[in-house]
């Protein structure tokens, strides 16, 4: 079975993404691409500057970008991903979700909208079924799936599998992201090198609201935040890839590091193409200076998580995490939320 696939947004960083991780997927064929009237009607060997560190693949350099908008998109388009900035893609989306497309989008706009699922598919799959409400509500025929901000996709994973064995009441959480995560002229060199930037615009609330949604509950009609508190401050290093975050939970339970390294470790993943074998990595006591960016981002192609320097505090645990953030906690997120769409009937 051949699944046909566009892209909205496919000359920018993460549409350049999407591109590199389809290229050889066993079921999405990419069959359009899009991007600005500018780039309109080129091949996308001269529309994207491209940066990705491997090659453009053959198939895709002559394919002509069409501008991003549904007249100009096939109707025979199986499934789009979005990876259009969001205030562009606020504008646009809901006019390829009238016409009819189902949209997996890694763009901000609606991620919190009540009736839109925000998904990580080893966290809450169940959350799609919100796609039935969002029709009902909207009068769409297409439909809009999200996924989460890159760093809180990064900590989330490991949330669910404390809060499953242990109950969570509460997580802060320091982080520390590659300047990947801000595109790439969001900052500077003169901005970064040798230097820290305490200040990501916008993201400390992605990650607080973002991560109780994932966390929450849906009752087939209407989903619930989770109740634990969650409060974040989010930094930029100059590291490229990689979102490295310090955590600090309070749980109901108190376990040992031990234990919360298994249940970490132990908690499942998907069966899906671009899942990883192992959702969680986790390094034991006898690796505290691990994960590093450098050295764990790509683990499992860029779609693992990694733990580890997990030891206990008087209310709970803290530890570090560690995610790709171009790969799974953008592009490759939404790919693989693409592949539950499929699995789960809704393309």
């Amino acid at each position: 079975m051949t699944v046909s696939v566009g892209i909205l947004g496919a000359t920018g960083a993460v549409g350049q993404r999407f591109i590199q991780l389809l290229d050889g997927h066993p079921t999405f064929e990419i069959d359009a691409l899009t991007a600005s009237e500018s780039s309109a009607g080129k091949p996308y060997r001269e529309a994207a500057k491209w940066r990705a560190d491997s090659p453009i693949p053959e198939d895709i350099a002559g394919i002509e970008v069409d501008t991003t908008h549904p007249d100009d998109v096939s109707d025979d388009i199986d499934l789009l991903f979005s990876s259009l900035p969001s205030g562009v893609a606020s504008e646009v989306e809901p006019k390829f979700l009238e016409a009819g497309y189902v949209v997996s989008s890694n763009s901000s706009n609606d991620r919190m909208a009540e009736d839109v699922p925000l998904t990580i598919p080893e966290i809450n799959p169940d959350h799609l079924d919100l796609i039935e409400v969002q029709r009902d509500n909207r009068g769409w025929d297409g439909a809009l799936i999200k996924n989460p901000n890159c760093s809180t996709i990064t900590m989330v994973p490991t949330l669910a599998a404390l809060d499953e064995s242990f109950g969570l009441d509460r997580a802060d959480v320091t982080t520390l992201q590659a300047v990947s995560g801000a595109g790439y002229s969001g900052v500077t060199s003169m901005e970064i090198i040798d230097n820290a930037i305490p200040h990501i615009g916008g993201e400390e609330n992605k990650m607080e609201t973002e991560s109780r949604k994932l966390l929450g509950s849906f009752d087939g009609a209407e989903l619930s935040l989770h109740g634990a508190s969650v409060n974040a401050s989010c930094n930029r290093i100059p590291t490229l890839d990689g979102h490295l975050e310090s955590v600090f939970v309070d749980l109901d339970d108190a376990p040992t590091p031990a234990e919360a390294r298994e249940a970490l470790e132990s908690f499942p993943g998907v069966d899906l193409p671009s899942a990883p074998d192992q959702l969680i990595h986790v390094f034991g006591e006898d690796q505290p200076d691990r994960p590093q960016p450098r050295l764990d981002r790509n683990r499992d192609n860029g779609m693992a998580i990694s733990a580890g320097g997990v030891q206990p505090t008087d209310t709970g645990l803290k530890y570090n995490c560690l995610a790709h953030n171009t790969l799974r906690g953008a592009a490759g997120a939404s790919i693989l939320n693409g592949e539950l769409l499929l699995e789960d009937g809704w393309i």
